[in-house]
């Protein structure tokens, strides 16, 4: 199961990079959300990731994640980021965890 989640969390940075907020959240729970690490929700609900995943590709169009590393331990997933707004615009590094019910994924936490 751990190597399934693995791909799915990878599936979901390719559909990211490709800008494909559809293909995304069909990954995810209805009920899933997008929050920083123990704190605020930032999206809750597939459609509210959605929406957010398209006002941002809209404000970024050359937004780009790429996994420097990837863990799998117990039922989550962590991927280690690092994120560029356009070639030669902001980087920043993010740790990503990935919560899942059964082959979805429910939660996104992010660590920035």
């Amino acid at each position: 199961m751990s190597a399934a989640r693995l791909e799915v969390a990878h599936r979901m940075i390719a559909l990211y990079n490709a800008q494909d907020a559809d293909g995304y959240v069909a990954l995810m729970t209805d009920a899933a959300c997008e929050a920083t690490y123990r704190g605020a929700v930032l999206r809750d609900g597939k459609e509210n990731v959605r929406s957010g995943l398209k006002a941002m590709f809209a404000q970024f169009p050359e937004n780009r994640a790429n996994i420097v590393s990837s863990y799998v331990l117990g039922e989550a997933v962590v991927l280690h980021e690092t994120v560029s707004r356009a070639p030669d615009g902001e980087q920043f590094e993010v740790m990503s965890i990935y919560s899942f019910s059964d082959d979805k994924v429910d939660r996104v936490e992010f660590i920035r």
